[in-house]
């Protein structure tokens, strides 16, 4: 299902990495250009091997980003959910996804078509900037990705993970798991029972969780843990 941006996605729109450097008259023509796609629980948006013509920014909801293996297994390279990109470096090439997506949980998508956005660069080639800005910022993600998988441990993961979706300020919080237990772990470089492991950990610092959320009696706590040094200090924190 496809509809026009409201002033909200629009809004969303503009925390994205691509479009936050913008000029404001080069960003709004380009989300005039968009539309919203709305997927179900479980729909795929695309596949690996599909051809890329649009730019994907999360307005609502969570999706998956993914690749099975030649033994079948599913390998989790990301889960993005509002405000947060994804494709652009491929849909601007014009090439293929490296990667399938998925709704993990209904989503609201702004899809940018990537034409608009090439035909923008030829008038205006001083956009390209915003293009350097945005995969400077992709690789700096993927930099401090790799950091957490080699430097930190499973607790401090699940610690960071909860952090991020706790309220700004709070320092207590129950918050809502956006996703099933195995993708958090996927998402996270774990398996399913280390982040189990995890889980029982976290009990010590007051985290509790059940199904579908978790209660976290002291933020600093789990804060003080995600920022310990993950080779000493962290005993010191459990």
């Amino acid at each position: 299902m496809s509809l026009k941006l409201s002033a909200a996605h629009r809004q969303i729109a503009c925390q994205a990495r691509l479009f936050a450097t913008l000029p404001p008259e080069l960003r709004d023509g380009l989300l005039d250009a968009a539309h919203i796609v709305r997927l179900r629980r479980g729909q795929v948006l695309f596949q690996h091997g599909d051809d890329a013509h649009a730019i994907h920014i999360v307005a609502d909801g969570w999706m998956k980003l993914y690749r099975i293996a030649p033994n079948g297994a599913e390998a989790v390279v990301g889960v993005m959910t509002r405000g947060q990109s994804f494709g652009e470096p491929i849909a601007l090439r014009r090439a293929a996804y490296p990667v399938s997506a998925e709704a993990t949980t209904a989503c609201d998508l702004i899809a940018v078509p990537a034409q608009a956005f090439l035909e923008m660069l030829q008038t205006r080639p001083e956009a390209a900037i915003s293009i350097l800005s945005a995969t400077f910022l992709h690789l700096q993600g993927l930099v401090e990705q790799i950091e957490q998988l080699k430097a930190r441990s499973g607790a401090q993961r699940v610690a960071e993970f909860l952090l991020e979706l706790c309220p700004e300020g709070a320092e207590s919080a129950t918050v809502v798991l956006p996703y099933d237990k195995g993708l958090i772990a996927g998402r996270l470089g774990m398996k399913p029972e280390s982040l189990s492991r995890a889980f029982a950990k976290l009990r010590e610092l007051g985290v509790r969780v059940n199904q579908s959320s978790a209660a976290i009696a002291s933020v600093s706590r789990l804060q003080d843990l995600a920022q310990a040094d993950a080779f000493g200090a962290i005993s010191k924190v459990i």
